[in-house]
């Protein structure tokens, strides 16, 4: 194990709640690390390599003893967390009050002086380790809503640096974020960075809004002035996926077998209903399987020509809200079935599990009708990662409205989730629409994903970043193109 890390040693720091790395056990018994699954990784690792970054986050757990070390060549330096600080920071307040309030109240947030001193206290921990491992005049990039507070407490520790905040889910309106006690506290947080971005334009022009009503600084367009002399702007970066790596897998021999096994195993309907989320409540599971449900029983789909796949990643599961919200989808999925299957045919194959990335290709190639249909999602990789395996321009996207995928996939056949009359006209007119048509909508949908990847993400935001404050920090170097 390297030791990295040394004070005032990275050009570019890498700020989030967790690392790309998650603990495993080896055969043997020992310990190791295993890379995360996901696009950030895959879209800031050659821009670490490029720039002796260094990557500052939780591992996971309770483990106190963690040092810095190396990963595949990655700088990363683990941060600790206690037990009380697992359930105060980030069950409490980062996921029982940020996540629902920012997600449009689709549960009710819950507001707790306890949790918000647990999330100052390790906000200033994480602000103090990329203080003492930046270079001088150097980049960090901040992000996600467990470290809004990062930014500003990161200023005043080390006012040399040029920093930058990206939020990867929904931003508010006022209306919405002003019931949080300690709005103000959040706002002037996020106003520690050059750059806050986001997903979508509107999440942009929600924060500027807000800060000028609740803050009272003076803004103009994407640009607030602070007293002190600095500006910050706030500007859409919408996130994306590596395209090109998931059409490889998408194409592999491996990948294209495995996807023929699906087909068979669910009985070769003619057509396969696929949705794929992590068991939360703002995904819109049950709202969906109720609407396929309603079609099967209606006669409008049949079983024997239409099966639903719904995987289902286990998430927070010691959460309440959301043990409450799987026993009400495994009932809803067994009544479904006890009513409309047939013996060897249920309606939906429901999968309570998570997969590797190889089977998700393969669970996305053998989908013919992929339904995204979230009640607000700040962008949904899922929509993406379907259409970037869909190499012969076929199958059919429904994809909500209130995801931020929606803004740029706009030949889906886009759908409120709540309406479920509307849904389910949706999921018939994708199946049943012609190959002609399946193709058009799939090509102009590849051409969006392929050309606005997430390496090109990442280079837009540093190359925002570096012109927000030209005049303070060294310029980021961008990745190498192989």
């Amino acid at each position: 194990m390297t030791v990295v890390g040394a004070p005032g040693s990275a050009d570019l720091v890498i700020v989030a709640n967790r690392l790309p790395v998650d603990r495993v056990e080896e055969p043997d018994g020992s310990a190791g690390w295993r890379r995360s699954p996901g696009g950030l990784v895959s879209a800031l690792e050659p821009v670490m390599r490029e720039n002796d970054g260094i990557w500052i986050g939780w591992p996971g757990g309770t483990e106190q003893d963690l040092q810095p070390f190396q990963d595949d060549g990655l700088d990363l330096v683990p941060m600790t967390m206690t037990a009380e600080e697992i359930s105060d920071f980030y069950e409490g307040f980062s996921n029982a009050t940020l996540w629902p309030l920012y997600h449009d109240v689709v549960a009710k947030p819950e507001f707790h002086r306890k949790w918000w001193d647990a999330y100052v206290s390790v906000n200033r921990r994480f602000a103090e380790r990329a203080a003492e491992v930046a270079a001088e005049h150097s980049t960090v990039w901040v992000h996600d809503y467990q470290l809004q507070l990062v930014p500003a407490m990161l200023r005043e520790l080390r006012p040399d640096l040029r920093i930058g905040f990206y939020l990867h889910i929904p931003f508010p309106p006022n209306e919405l974020f002003s019931q949080l006690p300690w709005r103000r506290q959040l706002l002037e947080g996020l106003l520690g960075a050059d750059l806050v971005g986001f997903q979508l334009s509107g999440a942009a022009q929600n924060f500027i809004r807000l800060v000028r009503r609740r803050v009272g600084h003076k803004t103009h367009r994407d640009l607030v002035y602070l007293p002190d002399g600095r500006m910050v702007r706030a500007a859409a970066f919408p996130i994306s996926i590596d395209a090109t790596a998931y059409e490889d897998l998408a194409r592999s021999p491996e990948v294209t077998e495995r996807a023929k096994e699906i087909r068979e195993a669910v009985g070769n309907p003619r057509r396969i209903f696929l949705g794929v989320d992590r068991l939360d409540y703002t995904k819109g599971i049950y709202a969906r399987l109720r609407a396929f449900g309603e079609l099967i029983a209606e006669g409008s789909l049949d079983v024997e020509d239409a099966v639903f796949v719904q995987v289902a990643t286990p998430s927070r599961e010691q959460v309440e809200q959301y043990r409450i919200l799987r026993d009400d989808i495994e009932r809803l999925v067994g009544r479904i079935n006890g009513d409309l299957g047939k013996i060897g045919q249920p309606v939906i194959h429901y999968l309570h599990s998570s997969y590797p990335r190889e089977e998700m290709a393969a669970f996305f190639r053998a989908a013919d009708v992929m339904v995204v249909t979230p009640l607000r999602d700040g962008m949904n990789l899922v929509a993406k990662e379907y259409v970037a395996c869909r190499f012969e321009d076929d199958g059919a996207l429904v994809l909500s409205e209130f995801a931020g995928a929606a803004e740029e996939l706009r030949q889906a056949w886009l759908v409120n989730p709540y309406d479920i009359n509307g849904m389910k006209a949706a999921l018939r007119e994708a199946y049943d629409a012609d190959g002609r048509d399946l193709a058009r909508r799939m090509r102009a949908m590849r051409k969006t994903v392929t050309q606005h990847d997430v390496s090109a993400w990442a280079r837009s935001f540093l190359h925002e970043l570096s012109s927000v404050r030209p005049s303070h920090g060294k310029t980021v170097r961008p990745a190498k193109r192989s």
